[in-house]
């Protein structure tokens, strides 16, 4: 994996989220490198899924800061503004969210034409090599539903890709597919991680974690319990919190 810069590219600074009375984020805090790779993990609802909303303008904060690349996100109020954000930082989802009467290809090519003004031609050109990029160039004329699971959460990956983003968060994107598939996602993640995309990701693929990641953050109650090096956090932990967890998980 290339070095990672020393100047963050994303800093999350106390950070506090609420859904009515509900406290969903509790003064979380961590920075990552530009062409790091920090995975979030911990059970449900503990707010991670919520974070990466956060960290990509989907969700306001109500306290605390968040900055990406040059944006200071809770700063940001219009939809121009979040678009602006949105080139520099991607998020796929669990659910691939794909237009079911569109072509892979055609997928691929909506933001850059329709969100960007970028010019058809030059982005086709692209969408092709991110499809090839994700092994699905012989897919690029299927509709979603003639691709697996796994096919279609990497057009969505390719689809990201397309907005050139500098951050990319992936929210679980292996939990909704069978066991074959996850594979072959995992994978194309690895690629981008070894060509330095820097990478924040939700996930309860522990053995990926330990493999990719230069951090992991164990979360819990809406707070970052523990924080280390994979083989430190996965090996050592020195909370009682994460050690029970884990032993669950491993």
């Amino acid at each position: 994996m290339p070095e990672a810069s020393t100047r963050p590219i994303v800093v999350v600074d106390d950070v506090h989220q609420s859904f009515g009375e509900v406290e969903v984020l509790k003064g979380v805090s961590f920075t990552v490198a530009k062409g790091g790779v920090v995975c979030i993990i911990g059970p449900s609802g503990s707010g991670k899924s919520t974070l990466l909303r956060c960290i990509n303008g989907l969700v306001p904060i109500q306290r605390g800061s968040i900055r990406v690349a040059s944006f200071d996100v809770h700063a940001l109020r219009t939809d121009k503004e979040k678009i602006a954000l949105r080139k520099e930082v991607s998020m796929v989802f669990q659910q691939y969210n794909l237009f079911p009467h569109k072509t892979a290809l055609q997928n691929v090519m909506m933001a850059p034409i329709h969100v960007l003004r970028e010019k058809p031609d030059e982005v086709r050109a692209r969408a092709i090599a991110l499809l090839t990029k994700v092994g699905l160039a012989a897919k690029q004329d299927a509709y979603p539903g003639e691709l697996s699971g796994g096919q279609q959460q990497r057009v969505a990956i390719a689809r990201s890709l397309a907005m050139r983003p500098e951050v990319m968060l992936f929210d679980e994107v292996t939990a909704a597919l069978d066991p074959e598939t996850v594979k072959e996602v995992l994978n194309t993640i690895r690629g981008l991680a070894q060509e330095g995309m820097t990478c924040i990701l939700v996930t309860h693929e522990m053995r990926f974690a330990r493999e990719i990641a230069d951090e992991v953050h164990f979360t819990d109650g809406g707070r970052i319990v523990e924080s280390a090096p994979p083989a430190e956090l996965f090996d050592h932990p020195k909370v009682d919190r994460t050690r029970a967890f884990l032993s669950q998980v491993l």
